[in-house]
């Protein structure tokens, strides 16, 4: 049996970009944990039997759309606190890069997104953490490499 081969969490990187031509993407400091969700839209329909109209139908679907969720779990750094202030505070979606680095591959989704939650928690004589939620804002680009 062959083993499989595994990243560790800090191979999983999400980085915001600039308004910068070209856009200059960079990891916000403090990140501890992220996750990846990956949405598909359906919508659903009955199939009938046309042999037997009485019979109970099975349910069909047709994909109607696809996003992507981002969570993550962070230190509250001095280093990036501003940046996720000023992508939550922006009416404007973020462009952001999503990068999986494996032995064998690199998996990049590039596109944009608003950055929907950012939640900090100061508790007495422990380091604030907080937790920021992304969605999707249009097509996310997938390049393996």
């Amino acid at each position: 049996m062959a083993e499989a081969t595994g990243i560790k969490g800090g191979r999983i990187k999400v980085m915001l970009g600039d308004d910068a031509t070209p856009t200059v993407y960079a990891v916000p400091c403090g990140l501890t944990q992220r996750s990846l969700t990956f949405n598909k839209g359906l919508e659903e329909f009955q199939l009938p039997d046309c042999d037997d109209p009485d019979q109970v139908s099975w349910m069909g679907r047709d994909a109607t759309s696809l996003s992507m969720s981002i969570g993550g779990e962070t230190v509250i750094a001095e280093e990036s606190i501003e940046t996720w202030l000023d992508a939550v505070e922006s009416e404007d979606s973020t462009p952001i890069k999503v990068v999986a680095e494996f032995p064998a591959k690199t998996i990049t989704w590039t596109g944009k997104a608003h950055v929907e939650s950012l939640e900090v928690t100061g508790i007495n004589n422990r380091r604030a953490t907080g937790t920021v939620s992304l969605q999707s804002d249009g097509k996310m680009t997938r390049v393996v490499s």
